[in-house]
């Protein structure tokens, strides 16, 4: 099989265009490169585009979603796989254990959790996945501050920022995932 990408992302479509579109460019990069799009299984917002990117182009799809977020996320049923898990927990852990490399788009407080447990997950060696921040219209351009700021206030090494990657377009996401996918270790 190729390789999996999982995508963090928001459940809503935030207040720039822009986002809507990187998620949609996304998943079109996912399938033209013959990835698999693993995410969180939602028909809403940033999710609901990558989704709809990949799955249009061609790309195969897997999703996990919380039983409690079916509702409210609207479980994309037409993915390729498609897991309901009992919690937060199992989905993504599922969503980990079944990607090679994990992309941040725009997103609230979940994708954040999301990024940062797997950036904590990185810090102490239990993975070599590419993490790459998609900086998209600098949206999160705050959280790198955060990161530089708890860096430079003793609280991390510095050797932390060199476990992302950030990408200011999809663009720039998509060259970071094809080089860093040829050189990793998963």
């Amino acid at each position: 099989m190729n390789k999996s990408i999982c995508v963090f992302c928001g459940a809503r479509m935030g207040n720039n265009p822009g986002f809507g579109q990187a998620a949609l460019d996304l998943g079109y990069v996912i399938a033209k490169n013959e990835w698999r799009l693993v995410y969180g299984a939602g028909d809403v917002g940033l999710m609901g585009a990558v989704a709809e990117g990949a799955q249009v182009s061609g790309a195969t799809t897997f999703g996990v979603i919380p039983k409690h977020l079916l509702k409210h996320e609207v479980g994309k049923r037409d993915l390729d796989q498609f897991i309901v898990t009992d919690d937060m927990h199992s989905r993504k852990k599922l969503m980990f254990m079944n990607s090679d490399a994990v992309v941040l788009l725009p997103g609230g407080a979940g994708s954040m959790e999301e990024f940062f447990e797997v950036l904590t997950w990185a810090q102490l060696k239990l993975h070599t996945r590419p993490i790459i921040v998609a900086n998209i219209a600098g949206y999160w351009q705050p959280m790198i501050n955060l990161i530089d700021h708890i860096i430079e206030s003793g609280f991390a090494d510095p050797s932390m920022r060199d476990l992302i990657y950030v990408a200011q377009t999809v663009d720039e996401v998509e060259t970071t995932l094809r080089s860093a996918l040829n050189t990793a270790t998963v």
